[in-house]
């Protein structure tokens, strides 16, 4: 995994609809990672919660996609590290959104219906709280991409 840019954008551009939210519904995964809908945020109160926000961080990953799952878990620790660091420079309200479900477990618990391991650490997904990603990136299939968010103030 490695970060190819992080880019400040200002909140009232992020567009929360639920288009994303009925996208998930067609992923296997969901309804089974906290991180996902319907454990995920309601779009209406995610797009009210992102009202609340000035901006964001968008940051876009290249992956291998040969190791996806583990170039996925590093992005992920890479955006909760962020966070972490925001939240320590005075950005109480710091919070990131993962690239699609959480997998911080390479066997999750939360699947099995057994509690998660990682509460504290697990995000929504951008698309599980309606975020329209490609109303802020041109979308390249042909890219081995993922992107995060943090919301900063």
């Amino acid at each position: 995994m490695r970060v190819l840019w992080e880019r400040e954008i200002p909140a009232e551009k992020i567009i929360v609809s639920p288009r994303p939210v009925w996208k998930c519904r067609s992923c296997p995964m969901y309804g089974k990672r906290p991180s996902c809908p319907p454990y995920a945020p309601d779009w209406r109160e995610a797009r009210e919660w992102v009202g609340h926000f000035k901006k964001a961080l968008l940051i876009k990953f290249e992956i291998d996609m040969k190791r996806f799952e583990s170039e996925k878990r590093e992005a992920i620790l890479y955006l909760l590290k962020r966070e972490a660091e925001l939240f320590k420079e005075g950005k109480l309200y710091a919070m990131a959104l993962f690239p699609g479900n959480c997998n911080l477990c390479e066997d999750c618990p939360f699947e099995r219906g057994k509690p998660c391991r990682l509460p504290t650490k697990v995000r929504p997904s951008i698309d599980a709280v309606g975020i329209e990603i490609g109303s802020l990136v041109q979308i390249n299939f042909s890219e081995s991409v993922l992107y995060g968010m943090i919301l900063v103030e």
